[in-house]
């Protein structure tokens, strides 16, 4: 079994942005199940009764309420900008044993966090392209297009692979290589902060996103990072047929 959940698939502003009045923004204050909060997942796996489970960024702030001590093996950080880690700033201070984060070799980390880690274990182990495991998932870093070093992850057990690509504007050619040399990838779920992404070096838009899904061509391409024009453009025009639309709590199995 191998299973990603996204549980958050927002743009640092989230939706509804604060002060906004867009359709989309409208919509998510009247319906919580369009809000978005900071893009984070979850990625488990497993044989049998035991399972495994590892969280993806820390943007969200009631991860300290959500998954109780010893409900998870660790973290993923993709990188240290704010939306990603802001969840840490409150976690740190309980008393569990330490808990794994699999992070970037980023000296300058973010605020404190690597100054006064509490229960927080950094393991700056990450390598564009090696591999390494933990309790038998395969995971892959690949660098991505950010203002500051940031991984995607490429997730494989039992003959499922996963990649999970967020804060990136396009792909480093080093990053589609290895990722074109792998056997058919069962989803993608990529950054697509915008309608067009011209003025962002950082996050992508559509054209982007659909040249990735040309090249790579997995069975399911989903998108993550969303802004609220992006949602208020799916509103009007709907959803291209090749790209599926990221909601918290979308499980990938």
């Amino acid at each position: 079994m191998l299973k990603l959940t996204l549980l958050g698939t927002g743009a640092a502003g989230g939706v509804p942005l604060y002060g906004c009045e867009c359709s989309a923004c409208d919509r998510a204050r009247r319906q919580p199940a369009f809000e978005r909060k900071p893009s984070s997942a979850m990625i488990e796996w497993g044989r049998g009764s035991s399972k495994e489970r590892l969280l993806i960024d820390a943007g969200l702030m009631d991860l300290h309420s959500r998954f109780p001590a010893g409900t998870y093996n660790g973290f993923l950080l993709t990188h240290f900008h704010v939306d990603h880690v802001q969840g840490f700033f409150h976690l740190r201070w309980g008393n569990p044993p330490l808990i794994p984060v699999w992070c970037p070799d980023d000296p300058s980390g973010c605020a404190d966090l690597l100054k006064h880690p509490g229960c927080l274990q950094y393991k700056p182990i990450l390598r564009h392209g090696e591999l390494f495991t933990v309790n038998g998932l395969r995971i892959v870093p690949l660098r991505m297009h950010h203002s500051r070093i940031t991984f995607g992850f490429i997730f494989e057990f039992a003959n499922k692979r996963y990649a999970y690509l967020t804060d990136t504007n396009g792909l480093p050619a080093s990053s589609m290589d290895i990722l074109l040399s792998q056997e058919q990838l069962h989803a993608v779920v990529l950054d697509c902060s915008y309608v067009t992404a011209e003025d962002d070096a950082n996050h992508g838009g559509l054209a982007t996103a659909n040249e990735i899904y040309k090249k790579l061509q997995p069975k399911e391409m989903i998108a993550t990072h969303i802004g609220h024009e992006l949602d208020a453009w799916f509103m009007k025009h709907g959803t291209p047929d090749w790209l599926e639309v990221g909601r918290e709590g979308m499980e990938i199995r």
